[in-house]
């Protein structure tokens, strides 16, 4: 399994929002580029970068930031935020990032999404399906920035992708998301177990080795961490093993 460092964006400033909360942010000093160099200098290949301002506002307003940290070549970046349309996913290629983030869309336009997947790629196309779950322990998808919570659960949403066309998904437990809480391990078997050929990213509540350890148990490709490493709270040579370049 594979741990990438998560990256959020926020007027320029690297934040973190509880449960997706933008009035319950952190600010951090280190500005993008010196966490990008930190990351690689412990071993990170890949950085999850989120552009919340264009999450909220469906504008790329961090891009010449996204653009500068795509151009240090010794990692790759997995850009999500904003990319509601096919020129907005074209700009984050052409400013060199490797993945592209997408969100809401997945859910309610899944029409538009296959297409994207059809013309760019599997490869180049993470899914986000960030859930809550329901009474009944269902994860249901909640949409546009986490604001409106959808009745359509995680496993009718991504019915609606022919897996062989599908390669990615990042998955949110956004109750557990910056709280340190612990992920939700049950999650992630469960849709490792219903779609294997699904590589899993978890996020959401990473806080210690442990966490890790159980994820890749659970089945899951990739885990990202922000607050966690952000704050160092685990050893370095604990990271160590999910590190492709430690």
């Amino acid at each position: 399994m594979r741990l990438i460092p998560a990256i959020d964006l926020r007027a320029g400033r690297c934040v973190r929002l509880l449960q997706g909360d933008f009035d319950a942010e952190t600010a951090y000093a280190d500005d993008p580029r010196q966490l990008l160099e930190r990351y690689c200098a412990m071993g990170a290949d890949w950085l999850h970068v989120v552009d919340l301002d264009g999450a909220r506002t469906g504008s790329l307003a961090n891009c010449s930031i996204i653009a500068d940290l795509a151009a240090h070549n010794a990692l790759r970046l997995q850009v999500g935020g904003g990319l509601r349309d096919a020129g907005a996913i074209e700009r984050m290629f052409a400013a060199g990032v490797s993945r592209v983030v997408v969100g809401s869309a997945a859910v309610t336009r899944a029409d538009e999404v296959r297409a994207w997947l059809a013309r760019f790629g599997a490869t180049r196309i993470v899914l986000a399906l960030d859930v809550r779950l329901d009474e009944s322990g269902t994860p249901r998808v909640a949409t546009h920035g986490w604001r409106e919570q959808s009745h359509v659960s995680l496993w009718d949403a991504l019915a609606k992708f022919d897996s062989s066309a599908l390669r990615h998904v990042l998955c949110t437990d956004v109750n557990r998301d910056g709280a340190l809480s612990g992920p939700n391990v049950d999650l992630y078997r469960e849709a490792a177990a219903r779609f294997p050929d699904v590589e899993w990213q978890a996020s959401g509540g990473v806080r210690d080795a442990r966490d890790l350890h159980a994820l890749r148990a659970a089945g899951a490709a990739a885990a990202i961490s922000g607050k966690a490493l952000l704050e160092g709270l685990i050893p370095r040579e604990e990271l160590q093993p999910f590190l492709q370049n430690a």
